[in-house]
């Protein structure tokens, strides 16, 4: 026994309801897809991150001194008093010869279980986004040294 077109059941209003699903799973898909990648996209280019990775070496190069630990370092208040385009000028930031600087930098010393700031310089970092680098140390020279105790974090930010 065969069953005719006119006799099948299926309705326009079938077709409407399941062309209507399909157009909203397709529109929850596209909606939702970006979200999922959001989490794995950076306003900070690679060569951002590869500056502030240079800069922290330097900065843990130049502060170790003649020191026989490479991750010991002598903190240097000097750096505190330096503006802007003067930081550009000692770490190879983009700066015109009006002295302004086009980057800006921070660095820091972090507990290793808080994110508070024991002692820094460069331009006040307020959470905007920004490429980093991080580098463990033993530091000597700092005010207070217990926040420093076994070691601090030693933070380069470069936006």
């Amino acid at each position: 026994m065969s069953i005719s077109l006119r006799d099948r059941g299926q309705t326009t209003q079938d077709f409407v309801v399941g062309i209507g699903l399909f157009i909203l799973a397709v529109a929850f898909v596209f909606s939702f897809l970006p979200t999922m990648l959001t989490p794995f996209d950076s306003s900070t280019s690679g060569g951002q991150t590869a500056q502030a990775d240079r800069i922290a070496d330097r900065v843990v190069h130049e502060f170790s001194g003649d020191s026989s630990t490479p991750t010991e370092i002598e903190w240097d208040d000097s750096y505190e008093t330096m503006d802007t385009h003067e930081f550009a000028t000692e770490f190879g930031l983009r700066a015109n010869d009006k002295e302004v600087a086009y980057d800006r930098l921070n660095v820091s010393l972090q507990p290793l279980n808080e994110s508070t700031t024991v002692v820094g310089f460069g331009s006040e970092y307020d959470n905007q986004s920004a490429a980093s680098s991080a580098r463990i140390v033993t530091v000597e020279g700092i005010e207070d040294p217990e926040k420093c105790e076994p070691a601090c974090r030693l933070v380069v930010r470069i936006w």
